[in-house]
């Protein structure tokens, strides 16, 4: 088996994290792995929005869970979010701001880190406070939260994979 399908086949969701901070670097390499997502006619509607100010990150939280009804950490603890936002005038905008997703999460396998895509950032970013924390970093445009990429440490070891269902592929020959 390719190293790739290995990389797909071992990351799971981590939904607890050590506190410890991703070093720049390795947030720079999970980014840029974003950015080379397949994207409808290479339009790269897609934008990353890489939080580690505790502040901020903290701010989303709290917004997320308010949309979510709980007072509890969504983002289960990561230090790290990266937010995918896409430009909704690209009619491809939510598959390509998918895969970008997607190509985060397994870059954080590939480089030792937990992951998690966590909603509701398109119900964040709707509102006046989201609209408001997008203009106060510069970004303008007509933007749709397509998720959270939670990123950091693992607390504990992952949930082992469920095994894949029987009837996943059909062939048409």
């Amino acid at each position: 088996m390719g190293e790739t399908l290995q990389i797909i086949r071992e990351r799971r969701s981590v939904r607890s994290y050590k506190p410890d901070m991703v070093p720049e670097e390795l947030i720079r390499k999970v980014t840029e792995a974003g950015t080379w997502a397949p994207s409808g006619m290479g339009r790269q509607p897609a934008i990353i929005l890489a939080v580690t100010n505790r502040e901020l990150r903290d701010r989303l939280s709290r917004m997320n869970a308010e949309i979510m009804g709980t007072d509890t950490d969504p983002f289960y603890g990561a230090p790290v979010v990266l937010v995918v936002l896409a430009d909704k005038n690209v009619p491809t905008y939510l598959y390509d701001g998918t895969l970008v997703m997607e190509n985060l999460m397994l870059a954080a396998q590939d480089l030792g880190l937990g992951s998690c895509w966590i909603h509701r950032a398109k119900e964040e970013f709707e509102s006046a406070e989201g609209k408001e924390i997008l203009r106060s970093l510069g970004i303008e445009g007509d933007y749709e939260g397509i998720g959270h990429c939670v990123l950091g440490y693992p607390d504990k070891e992952p949930k082992q994979a469920a095994e894949r269902k029987a009837s996943y592929v059909y062939f048409a020959k």
